[in-house]
């Protein structure tokens, strides 16, 4: 095959190296810490400039995107990675203090069941 290296395939010189999702979350495949919703809002607390270099890339990633508010759905689909690895790898950033997240609201309080029961009588009566 045209543009692959030597070896088991763990490399392609057009895509450069592969790392396994599971390599980058050390085989973990829920969040140390919190929940993170498809559009729950994640935001770094660290400028860019001051983004550690000890962090794994993928992490500073994160922290590079999230300068400004992000959906968990969207810094999954900006890194390319999927879902469940991003979750763990907010949860890791959540529990060293490098972001701030905020879920969804949640629906308001349903209707009192008198109310509800005159609009329908109301659209019946129509």
């Amino acid at each position: 095959m045209s543009g692959q290296t030597d070896g088991p395939g763990w490399a392609d010189d057009e895509a450069g190296p592969f790392v396994r999702p599971y390599a980058m979350t050390q085989g973990r495949t829920r969040p140390s810490e919190g929940e993170f919703d498809l559009i729950a809002v994640v935001v770094s607390t660290q400028p860019a400039a001051s983004i550690r270099g000890d962090l794994p890339p993928e992490q500073a990633a994160i922290l590079s995107l999230c300068q400004r508010p992000l959906s968990v759905a969207e810094v999954s689909a900006h890194l390319h990675l999927p879902l469940g690895t991003v979750r763990v790898l907010l949860g890791d950033l959540l529990g060293a203090g490098l972001i701030l997240t905020s879920g969804p609201r949640p629906a308001a309080q349903p209707q009192r069941h008198h109310l509800l029961k005159a609009v329908i009588n109301g659209l019946n009566a129509l």
